[in-house]
Order: C-alpha cells, then structure tokens, then sequence
C-alpha cells in the first residue's frame, strides 16, 4: 500500500471510530456506522459493503449508503460481484482507480445507477480470511482517492473486523445463554414434576401439574393434554384459557393432525389452527387459538398421547424452533410422570380389588364356620326332636332358642364389625370402646387400651372416622386371630392436627422381607393413604409386631354451617 501521511483530521476522526465500532455488539450495526465513516474519513459520496456467501466467490448481501430508496428501486437487483466488484473478491487488496470505466475488467453501471467514476475498495479480513469488502466512489470534490484515504478505508476495515469478531463471540455467547437458560427452564420444570410425582400418586393431579407447568415453560395462553384411548384421543386435561367441559371428548377422527403427531411420534408447530387441525376450538377447550405447538408423549417408545400449547403470550403468538426443542424435551419427563401415575393407579385399583375379594372371602369363612354351622346343627337338633315325645320336644325346643339367641348374637357381631352403629350414631371415640370391649370378650389376650379420640373441637369427617375404626378393627382382629400374644396394647389419641394410632403385641411376629399379603397390612395401608395419612409396620419373627399410624385430622362442618354454604350457593 502507498504511504502517505494521513490528515490530522482524519487521523483523530480514525480514532474516534475504533472507539465506537469496537463497542458495538451487533453486525448490522457495525456494518451501517463503518459506511457512514468510511465516507466521511475519505469524502466518498457512495458507500457500500457486499457480504460474500459461503462459496466465496460471490455477494450475499448488499448495504449501501448515499442511494436514496426511490433510486434502488429503479436500478433494481443489487450486484452478485462481478467485474470491478468481483475483482477485490478474487484478489483480496486495496484497489484504488481514478476512472473506472477506463479499467477492462469493468462492466459498467446499470441503468438508473449514479455516476461512478473514481473507485476505492479494500477487503473486509476476519481472521485473516476475506468476510466481504468495503466499497466507495465518487469523492465530494470529484478527485480522485488519495493513498491518505486508502490508509484511512484499511483502518476502518481493520476496525470492523475486531468489531465483527467481538460481535459474533457476543452472539455466540448469546445463544449458549438462551439455550442455558432453555435448558435450565426444562430442568427446573422437569425437577418439580419429578418431585411431585413422587409423592403424587393421582393422575387428575399429575396431569394438572403438567399443564400448569407446560403452560408457563412456553408462556402459552393455554396448555391441553390428549390421552390415546385404544384408537381414541380424549381430552384429559387443560390449562390456562381453558374450558372445562372439554374433559373427557374424543377429538381423534376430526383432527388428522393430532393423528399424526401420535402416530409417526413427530412434534408440530400450527401457523394456523384453524385451517391446519380443522377441528373447533370447543371440542379441545380452547376456543379462538391461532397458533399451536404440539408435541408427542412417549413412554419407552409407546405413544401416550399428545401435550397441546396455544397461542404463545405477547404480541407474535407462534411458536419457533426454540419453544418446539424446549417443549419436547419438557414432554418426555412429562410422558413418565404420566406413565408412572398410570402404573400407581393400575396397582392401586388391583389391590383394592383383591383386598375387597380377600375380605369376601373372610366373612364368607365367618359365616360359614359360624353361623351357617350353627344353624345346621340346630335344624338337625329340631328334625330329631320331632321324633321324640312331648317332654323331649319341649326341651330340644328350649335348647334351640339358647342357640338361635347365640346366633342371632353371632349375626349382630358380624353386623356390628360391617358398620358399627355406635360409629354413626356416637362416634369414633364410643365404637372404638365398644371394639375393645367385644376384643375381650372373644377370649384374646389381655388388652391395654388407652382411646382419646373425642375432642371439644367437633366430630370428625366421617370418612376419617371409618378408617380409623377399620385400622384398629384389623389390627385387633389379626392380634386375635394370627399373633398368638399374650399382651397386646393399643394407643389411639388425637392431637392438633393428626390421629395417631399404636397397636402392638407380644406374638410371633412375621419376617419384614417377606411379609403377609393377607387384607389386613394391604387393607390398612391403603386405607391410610386415601385419607393421606402414613402407616409404619414393625416386626420379626417372634418378636411381636408394632403398626403405628398417623392420619391428618379432617373436621365434620356443623350443619348450620353447611346449610348456610348450600343457601349461598343457591343465591349466587
């Protein structure tokens, strides 16, 4: 490059530059302040700056500065690189011309284009690699371009390089924040519904943390879960601008897209929802929705059904590329909340199940050791006596009144232990001593019974009350009839806010590792659990056994009060 000393003014106006090209951290805008200086250091009335593609031997992009709208229209496409321009691109130098029509490697100006007689253009280097070039004709005074103004255009073009590199670092940097942040946002939404769902056994309430959650990870106005049923989407949950009576429709059949999100396993971003899913706004819950995001449930490569967003919040409702990745990675913790929810349901209704057929069995065995037996032997006593004389009928008669009363004693007790009426009629605190009074007169181990359930506060729910009563029925009944004790204790108190329950006793106990799967430890727990309590069982062989229960303390509403609910409900 010629020497030639810059200007003093150009010189400090170069400093100037450095200093506010370096500091921007957007290539649009370096690109557009570089051509204002650039023609303000060398006095150019044009100015501009071709971007190469990625082949390298041609313009991507076109910015220029000193044509006014009205004149890039009329001249039309912007130039690919060729002659003068395509030079600087096959021989990355400064090139200076004094006229440019005189050079054989010009093509001209397109028609409509200003004069363009003098010519300046210097490669734009990052990294040493050619990025673009900067571009700049016709000087104010109509001289040509100094070796002063080539130094100065090598400068400017030094300065966008550094600004270019620090820009993109920035960008770059940008976007791994964002996709940190995308990624924390998932694993944030995706560790509150793990730790729901280990503690969360419902599907109603999993599938309602899902969609709240859903709904704020993409920021959508409403968030719908679709369950596959045989062939069948159901809607099994919403979020957000949504309506209920949606729950429970099938929406498969009348929209195919929903369809083919299910079964090719592929997520879908819906520009128009109305066009591209067909199906009305009212059959899904959301009425009105105009974009969609839907992605796939999938549980070890068996689709569950879809998770639905609508209508992103703020002014542009569509979601991109980003909300789509975010949403997928969401939806497959969400699937196995789902899956495992589903699974807990499945084990629960198949030990209510059999827990309910197990204790048929035993009251069937009750009747039938019992009270069938008995009323066997009495029609026999009765048919022998008919063959007698009057004396021994007489007695016979008498004799089978003693044993239908014991009978009928029998039936009350079996009654009783269906559905005590001292629960109903007294509450817990009287059934519970009425059981321990028949415990001992079925001629069991001695009892040590402490009950302080009754509390000035009110009855309790009577749900609650029914559980409480069958744990302690259970575990009276399998000290009495599995434990072999001598010594059996029962503690039942209420605190503040719980029920506690101790029974214990000296028996033979049972191995932990391999314990009963009789009614009485499967009915009890479960019975604890749906009232949301908790229940520990202790015990080893020959050393007794130790059920302890806590279960929170549910209040009965006074009848004036929900009276007074229900008529304000019926105002409203």
């Amino acid at each position: 490059m010629p020497s030639s000393p810059l200007r003093a003014a150009q010189l400090q106006r170069l400093i100037e530059a450095g200093q506010s090209i370096v500091a921007q951290l957007d290539v649009d805008a370096v690109l557009e302040e570089l051509l204002e200086i650039a023609r303000e250091v060398t006095g150019a009335r044009f100015a501009a700056i071709g971007v190469l593609a990625a082949n390298r031997t041609e313009l991507e992009r076109f910015i220029t500065q000193g044509v006014d709208a009205s004149t890039h229209a009329a001249i039309g496409d912007l130039p690919l690189g060729r002659g003068i321009l395509g030079a600087l691109i096959s021989d990355p130098r400064p090139l200076r011309l004094d006229l440019v029509e005189a050079d054989p490697r010009s093509y001209g100006v397109p028609e409509h284009h200003p004069p363009m007689h003098t010519f300046l253009g210097v490669p734009i280097l990052v990294r040493g690699e050619a990025w673009g070039n900067l571009y700049l004709t016709e000087k104010d005074d109509g001289e040509p371009f100094t070796a002063s103004d080539e130094e100065a255009a090598v400068i400017l073009a030094a300065w966008a390089a550094i600004a270019m590199q620090n820009a993109r670092l920035y960008q770059d940097v940008d976007a791994r924040r964002d996709a940190l942040e995308r990624v924390m946002q998932t694993l944030e939404a995706t560790s509150a519904i793990a730790r729901a769902v280990g503690g969360e056994r419902d599907v109603e309430r999993v599938l309602g943390l899902i969609v709240e959650r859903a709904r704020t990870l993409v920021e959508a106005r409403a968030v719908v879960i679709a369950l596959q049923d045989e062939q069948r989407l159901v809607v099994a949950a919403g979020a957000g601008e949504f309506d209920d009576r949606a729950l429970g429709r099938t929406i498969a059949g009348a929209a195919e897209t929903l369809g083919v999100v299910v079964r090719d396993l592929q997520p879908a971003r819906i520009r128009d929802v109305a066009t591209e899913i067909g199906l009305p706004g009212h059959r899904i819950g959301v009425d009105g929705a105009q974009s969609a995001l839907l992605v796939p449930l999938v549980f070890r490569e068996q689709p569950l059904g879809i998770l639905a967003a609508f209508d992103r919040r703020g002014h542009d409702p569509q979601f991109g590329p980003a909300h789509e990745a975010l949403f997928q990675s969401f939806a497959a913790s969400a699937a196995t909340a789902v899956a495992a929810a589903r699974s807990v349901e499945r084990d629960r209704l198949r030990g209510s199940i059999d827990a309910a057929e197990r204790e048929r069995q035993r009251w069937a065995r009750e009747l039938h050791d019992d009270t069938l037996q008995g009323l066997g032997a009495l029609r026999m006593l009765l048919s022998g006596a008919l063959r007698g004389d009057e004396a021994k009928l007489r007695a016979t008669v008498e004799r089978a009144v003693d044993m239908l009363a014991m009978q009928v004693d029998d039936l009350r007790g079996l009654i009783t232990e269906l559905r005590p009426a001292a629960l109903d009629d007294l509450g817990l605190q009287a059934a519970l001593e009425s059981l321990v009074e028949r415990f001992g007169a079925a001629g069991g181990p001695a009892l040590d019974a402490e009950i302080a359930v009754a509390d000035a506060s009110g009855r309790l729910d009577p749900e609650l009350e029914t559980a409480v009563y069958r744990v302690v029925q259970e575990a009276l009944h399998n000290v009495l009839k599995h434990a072999g004790a001598h010594q059996a204790t029962l503690r039942a108190w209420r605190s503040a806010d719980q029920v506690h329950l101790q029974i214990s006793d000296d028996g033979r106990g049972f191995d932990e590792a391999t314990p009963s799967t009789g009614f009485g430890l499967v009915g009890m727990r479960e019975r604890v659990e749906l009232a949301g309590g908790t229940l520990d069982v202790t015990a080893s062989p020959g050393g007794g056994t130790q059920i302890s229960a806590r279960l929170p303390v549910r209040l009965l509403l006074d009848e004036p009060v929900v009276q007074g609910v229900a008529d304000e409900l019926g105002a409203g």
